[in-house]
Formats: C-alpha cells, sequence, structure tokens
C-alpha cells in the first residue's frame, strides 16, 4: 500500500536517514524500534512530508514518483490518507477536544457541520473520551490530550495512522490509556506504523518490527522471530540494553 525506497536525509553535515527502504502493507501493525537519533522519527516525517526528503521514491497505491518531485498538491492528497499522530500531541489549545477533531473535518474534508459533528463525537466515543468533549487540552491529562490527537488522526478515515513516540511523554498509568486504544485499532485492522519503546506493545499487537540504528534498518521481520530469534548481533545488544526479556 505504501512503501519509500533509498530515502536519504541530511540536516546541514548529519545524515539521518541514509538509504532506507520501508514498506506498510493494508491492514498491518509495524513497530519501528532504535535507540534516540536512530532516525526513526525523521523516517516518519519523510513518509508524511512533514520534512522533504533529499533523496529517494515513493509509492502510496498507484502514486509513484521520485520523493523529491511531488508537488505541492500531491502532498496534499498524499496527506489526506495518511493520519498522524505527534509525541507531543499538538492540539490547539484553544479549541475543545471536539473542536479539535472537527478542524480536520470541516476545513479539509469540506464535510457539512452537522456531518462533521456526528463523526468527531464517534471518534471521540471510540476512543473513550466523549465525555471530555466540551472540556479545553489544559483541562485533560497528557493520556487524554493524547487520545484526542488520536480521534482528530483517524476520523478522516486515512489509509495509514503513523504515531510517532505516542507515549513517550507519558507516566505509566496514562501511558496505559493510550496503548489500549491503540491496540482496540489493531483489533480493528487500522494499519499503522508505530515509532516506539514500549517492547510489549510490539512484541503483542505489532505484526512487524523494524529495528533502525545510524540512520539505517539493521533488522525487520515478523514481531515473533524479531524477538524470538534476533540475527544481528546489533538487534540483540538493543533487546538486552531495553531489557526485554523476549530473547532467547
Amino acid at each position: 500500500m505504501l512503501e519509500v525506497k533509498n530515502i536519504h536525509k541530511k540536516f546541514g553535515t548529519n545524515e539521518v536517514l541514509k538509504g532506507v527502504d520501508f514498506k506498510v502493507e493494508k491492514g498491518s501493525v509495524i513497530a519501528v524500534l532504535g535507540n534516540s537519533g536512530s532516525g526513526k522519527t525523521t523516517l516518519l516525517r519523510c513518509i508524511s512530508f512533514l520534512e522533504q526528503a533529499d533523496k529517494g521514491e515513493i509509492t502510496f497505491d498507484d502514486f509513484h514518483k521520485d520523493i523529491t518531485a511531488v508537488t505541492r498538491k500531491e502532498i496534499r492528497q498524499l496527506r489526506m490518507k495518511m493520519g498522524f499522530v505527534f509525541q507531543g500531541y499538538n492540539l490547539f489549545r484553544n479549541k475543545t477536544a471536539l473542536d479539535n477533531v472537527l478542524e480536520g473535518l470541516t476545513i479539509a474534508r469540506k464535510n457539512s457541520p452537522e456531518e462533521a459533528k456526528k463523526k468527531a463525537m464517534e471518534m471521540l466515543e471510540k476512543v473513550g473520551m466523549a465525555d471530555r468533549a466540551n472540556f479545553y487540552p489544559d483541562q485533560l491529562s497528557g493520556g487524554q490530550q493524547q487520545r484526542v490527537a488520536i480521534a482528530r488522526a483517524i476520523a478522516y478515515n486515512p489509509e495509514v495512522v503513523l504515531f510517532d513516540e505516542p507515549t513517550s511523554a507519558l507516566d505509566p498509568r496514562l501511558t496505559g490509556e493510550v496503548l489500549d486504544v491503540m491496540r482496540k485499532l489493531a483489533d480493528e485492522g487500522t494499519t499503522m506504523v508505530v515509532v516506539t519503546h514500549e517492547m510489549d506493545f510490539a512484541r503483542k499487537v505489532a505484526n512487524w518490527v523494524v529495528y533502525m540504528e545510524d540512520g539505517v534498518i539493521v533488522e525487520e521481520g515478523p514481531s515473533k522471530e524479531f524477538f524470538s530469534q534476533p540475527k544481528s548481533e546489533k538487534t540483540m545488544a538493543f533487546l538486552h540494553m531495553t531489557n526485554s526479556d523476549y530473547v532467547i
């Protein structure tokens, strides 16, 4: 459904992505693992055109093009197929939970006010936030804000949802709230790419795991095999460093 090939990205003299090939199958849940600075977030941001890659190709359904030659109009069209959940929520502070979800439906999707409100409330219900629809972000916990952000990302039925470390700013209790919502989405067949440090989520929910280090993909494979039979010494070292109990 979505594929990028030979993606390169530099920030100044720092080469963050060094020729990454990455593929997303419909209905899959992909966990992207790696230490800070490995290029995980930059990969997501290049896929979603929040950053402009320096080199590479992108394919999305029947769209295929050099990633550096994609026009602004094409970027808008591609973004309509993607949802993005940020580490820091990125909610509008002066808008209620409901209005945050409504924003994309009314402005980007051009839904009627009635249709948009019905859809937004359905999404808030899905993430367990319907009773907080009229609360502002400052009145919500971090976990609640992130659930609103997820509702916003899935409201217009994107083909894939990209999550950039959605629980890293949360304490363990609030992390559980957000992961429960993500597990539910996975069970419903939502295609997701999740940059995460949550090893348990990667093992139990993801069906494919990618490990990145120093701007390249070191190893990838089915979740069960990745944790039980890692092939790379770098992968083994990472799993031991993160205190994973799943390596045999």
